[in-house]
């Protein structure tokens, strides 16, 4: 136990004290990530100080207009899940080719890092959803379909995740409706579409995230395959709905987006938006940078969740790079 406390006190000050501070060239946040979570994979669930642990993913299945099937997702509910209470939401996007239980995977560890988050008292409880966001009437699956077909497919679940993914998970859950209590991330090329559905539908989301987010947002110069979703200039908010904060994620050793990260964070800043910029020197395209990024992004949401939403005075922290 008291290593798993000593793990939890040296994470928590690399993330938190990242925020009031630019890393050092030397500064390698994966390697203190890294030992704190093998940590606390190795403690017993019972040895948390009496708290709870989150269980597993429960699978449910709602019928997607969209798509026109019956569709999955994967939901993570608090410890002591219980309707007299109403709890935030946290939405999570999957990459290319893969679909709901990818972030449900021991890998990723979502379970075991929300339970020690709020044993530590740095996270609220709250509800995740893993959605399957790809979306074709001809097609359930993206394997073995052209390229074009499939980045369709996903550029299309902006209108499931409205027409019917957030309307399910708010009439089969107790949760805490608005934008004040919704956020939304993702990975890969599902960190392109939370970025996508964030700057289309503002009104739905106070938070917002996204780890290697995959080109084609905007166009992508001399590429058939990127015509592009939005245009650079598009890429804000309006002054009403900015979002409390913008957590943008990058591994070090990403072969596969490269600099599509950075170069969606310059757009971002010189459109005049305060972005919280994360690179992870040493991660590469896969669960070694989307772990960082969720354990930043669940302690930003939290510290905002009050019973009416929003911190007391309305201020965030701004960061230049954890």
């Amino acid at each position: 136990m008291k290593n798993l406390l000593k793990a939890a006190s040296i994470l928590s000050v690399a993330v938190l004290s990242a925020c009031a501070t630019v890393s050092s060239d030397g500064d390698d946040p994966s390697k203190d990530y890294a030992w704190a979570r093998a940590t606390v994979e190795a403690a017993e669930p019972g040895n948390l100080s009496g708290i709870t642990p989150y269980g597993k993913f429960q699978r449910y299945t709602y019928f997607s207009r969209t798509a026109g099937r019956d569709t999955n997702m994967n939901v993570l509910l608090p410890p002591d899940y219980s309707k007299d209470k109403q709890y935030p939401v946290v939405y999570i996007l999957h990459g290319y080719t893969d679909d709901e239980t990818w972030m449900a995977r021991d890998v990723v560890g979502i379970p075991q890092m929300l339970t020690q988050l709020y044993a530590d008292g740095k996270a609220k409880e709250m509800i995740v959803v893993l959605t399957y966001n790809f979306v074709n009437k001809e097609h359930a699956r993206v394997n073995g379909l052209d390229i074009m077909t499939a980045i369709r497919g996903y550029d299309d679940f902006i209108d499931d995740m409205v027409t019917d993914v957030m309307p399910f998970v708010e009439k089969t859950f107790s949760v805490k409706k608005g934008r004040k209590n919704a956020a939304i991330t993702g990975f890969s090329m599902g960190g392109r579409e939370a970025m996508f559905i964030a700057f289309r539908h503002p009104e739905l989301f106070g938070y917002v995230g996204a780890v290697c987010p995959a080109p084609g947002l905007i166009p992508v110069p001399n590429s058939a395959m990127h015509p592009g979703q939005m245009t650079a200039e598009e890429m804000k908010f309006p002054a009403e709905y900015t979002p409390k904060f913008f957590l943008l994620s990058a591994g070090g050793n990403d072969n596969a987006v490269r600099n599509t990260p950075s170069d969606y964070r310059k757009i971002l800043t010189d459109n005049g938006m305060d972005v919280i910029w994360s690179l992870t020197p040493g991660t590469g395209h896969d669960p070694s940078s989307v772990k960082p990024h969720l354990y930043k992004f669940f302690q930003r949401v939290s510290p905002f969740i009050r019973s009416d939403g929003f911190s007391a005075n309305g201020q965030t922290r701004q960061c230049r790079k954890i």
